[in-house]
């Protein structure tokens, strides 16, 4: 009866110790998931003038050149102002 009753509680142990290992495994799926679900660039991040065109709430600002042809400031990305409420 001992054998029995000690090879029923290994087993109990055992589909526990796996019950256990699935719940980790099903919660580092759901961040990986909310992980891939990522917002899109930043407007200041773009370098490029058609990336920043190709998006509505970004604006491209040109470069600013002195008189002697000299940039001042280089040319960059900016998000657009949001709408004011009424």
């Amino acid at each position: 009866m001992t054998i029995l009753s000690s090879r029923l509680l290994g087993m109990t142990v055992a589909a526990a110790a796996l019950a256990l290992f699935a719940v980790g495994a099903e919660a580092q799926e759901k961040k990986a998931d909310v992980k891939a679900a990522k917002k899109p660039a930043v407007c200041n991040s773009l370098k490029d003038q058609t990336a920043c065109d190709a998006r509505s709430d970004c604006s491209w600002v040109a470069e600013s050149k002195d008189a002697k042809g000299k940039i001042k400031r280089k040319a960059y990305c900016r998000a657009k102002p949001a709408p004011k409420k009424k």
